[in-house]
């Protein structure tokens, strides 16, 4: 029998697997994690987090979103990526004790942009993530979404809120492909015996996010930077709940290494602010001259967005530490800009 390694950029010769090195014993010892579309903004900084943690990490992506960019830094023998559409049977030769399943468009220019690739990848991209931790008897881990709640009538919204989603609206792609994520991991859990966790991560921010990623943190940043009008959409009262994707990163793996088995919301409670605060924020700490435009709000654009993280304080320990001016000074450092104000 041989395995077939694939690292970013290239794709290496069957190995033997008669005469294991040293080297490769050695690999073999550590704990494995494939990371479904770990090439993109979140799930290459869980490919650092768990390389840092001693694990081998198998990357698999098709790239549609992600970028060898992300990975290029993660060369080396605890690493390997798989170029790879989850949407087709995804095999792993070697043992695997952790599949964290994020693969699939997360911003509304992607999802908008590819429907019916957030579908399938929400539905058969799962199934088939699912079925290789069944073959493995890995844990699992979803990255679902606070989207599953919709334009929420209850504030803030713990797990018990069921939501309130158009399902044939704009969005409804996205959030109708976790909601049926959601549903198809628990049922691989009760029939199956799959030994999942689910995860509804809030709105995030940091290094990697694409220019073009369409979301407001990344959006602003750029404008600021560029000297640009911040588009803010509506009137600019519409919340969302920031959490810095070094504090989020930490609390999937968290959620994975427990043996927690109902969703759990990750995000920033203390940080819920409007579109308008948002955006005059980060004018403060880049220092920029730009000034603030008003655009016609999207269709089903939620209004409010907080997480109630009760449950994650409770079975994981976890909650955020790191608040939304700090984040952003982070995040210009690793752009090589130095912000002008802390707040």
């Amino acid at each position: 029998m041989t395995r077939t390694c694939f690292r970013a950029g290239s794709v290496s010769t069957p190995v033997p697997r008669d005469a294991p090195s040293p080297r490769a014993a050695s690999i073999r010892a550590m704990p494995t994690s494939v990371v479904t579309g770990g090439a993109g903004f979140l799930g290459s900084h869980l490919c650092d987090a768990l390389r840092g943690r001693g694990h081998r990490v198998i990357c698999v992506d098709n790239l549609e979103t992600g970028s060898l960019l992300n990975i290029d830094h993660l060369r080396g023998d605890d690493f390997a990526f798989v170029p790879h559409d989850l949407t087709q049977r995804l095999e792993i030769a070697e043992s695997v004790d952790f599949v964290y399943h994020l693969a699939s468009p997360a911003s509304p220019i992607d999802y908008l942009r590819l429907p019916l690739q957030t579908l399938k990848v929400g539905s058969y991209g799962t199934h088939n993530a699912l079925g290789l931790a069944k073959f493995k008897r890995a844990r699992f881990l979803l990255a679902s979404t606070s989207e599953v709640y919709g334009d929420p009538q209850v504030h803030p919204q713990p797990e018990t809120y069921w939501g309130n989603v158009n399902p044939i609206g704009p969005r409804g792609v996205y959030d109708e492909a976790k909601r049926y994520a959601e549903a198809l991991t628990m049922a691989y859990r009760t029939q199956q015996g799959v030994n999942t966790a689910i995860a509804r991560i809030f709105n995030t921010y940091g290094p990697r996010m694409r220019r073009n990623d369409g979301r407001a943190s990344v959006t602003f940043l750029n404008q600021a930077l560029d000297g640009k009008p911040l588009t803010v959409f509506g009137d600019g009262s519409q919340t969302r709940s920031l959490c810095y994707v070094d504090d989020l990163i930490r609390g999937l793996v968290l959620l994975a290494e427990s043996g927690e088995q109902m969703p759990v919301n990750i995000g920033n409670p203390e940080h819920e602010v409007t579109m308008l605060e948002l955006a005059e924020t980060i004018i403060r700490v880049t220092g920029s001259s730009s000034r603030i435009v008003f655009e016609a709000l999207p269709m089903d654009d939620p209004q409010i967005r907080r997480p109630d993280i009760a449950r994650a304080r409770q079975v994981l320990g976890w909650e955020p530490e790191i608040d939304l001016a700090e984040g952003l000074r982070r995040w210009l450092v690793a752009l090589g800009r130095e912000p002008v104000a802390a707040t």
